[in-house]
């Protein structure tokens, strides 16, 4: 009852159906024999972004850009250079940690916590890097176990790019 007085229509689903909900995310890790610094720059560079972003697109040409500054938008592009996917740089602490929202530019936005989005956290010890991989929450979203498990399948094709690239 509570949610139909207190919230727009546009979200009753979305918030009331998320209330009882556990929290949904990809989560996953991977060792690369390479500095933090080089790691980050596969993550963020143009020239590495487009080596491994076309597996979101099942193969087809996908960039991602961004000057990757707090606030900055974080825009994926496909062939012709039409944004399919944005967000923006919600924390950021360069060779260390960067989080950005991720949002299908074709729906409606769901609503996001602080947490939400795409999350990178590099921790270096003896120049190799342990590359923490976060993508949520799921939950907010239709059907959002079924999109998480598609972006977890994703990302395991995604990471040994990345550890591949970073290892070169």
């Amino acid at each position: 009852e509570m949610c139909i007085r207190d919230r727009p229509w546009v979200f009753l689903v979305k918030i009331c159906y998320n209330g009882d909900m556990p929290k949904l995310f990809v989560e996953k890790t991977i060792e690369i024999n390479a500095p933090a610094s080089k790691v980050w720059d596969v993550l963020t560079r143009r020239e590495y972004t487009g080596r491994w972003a076309p597996e979101f697109s099942d193969g087809a040409e996908f960039r991602i850009e961004s000057d990757w500054k707090p606030g900055s938008p974080v825009l994926w592009k496909g062939q012709d250079g039409n944004v399919i996917v944005e967000g923006n740089v919600t924390a950021l602490e360069p060779n260390t940690f960067l989080r950005f929202t991720v949002f299908d530019v074709r729906g409606e936005k769901p609503p996001v916590t602080e947490e939400d989005g795409i999350t990178y956290h590099l921790i270096e010890h003896n120049g190799k890097t342990t590359l923490r991989l976060t993508q949520g929450d799921f939950s907010v979203m239709a059907e959002g176990e079924k999109y998480r498990d598609l972006s977890a399948r994703v990302w395991e094709r995604v990471l040994p790019k990345v550890k591949e690239l970073a290892e070169q």
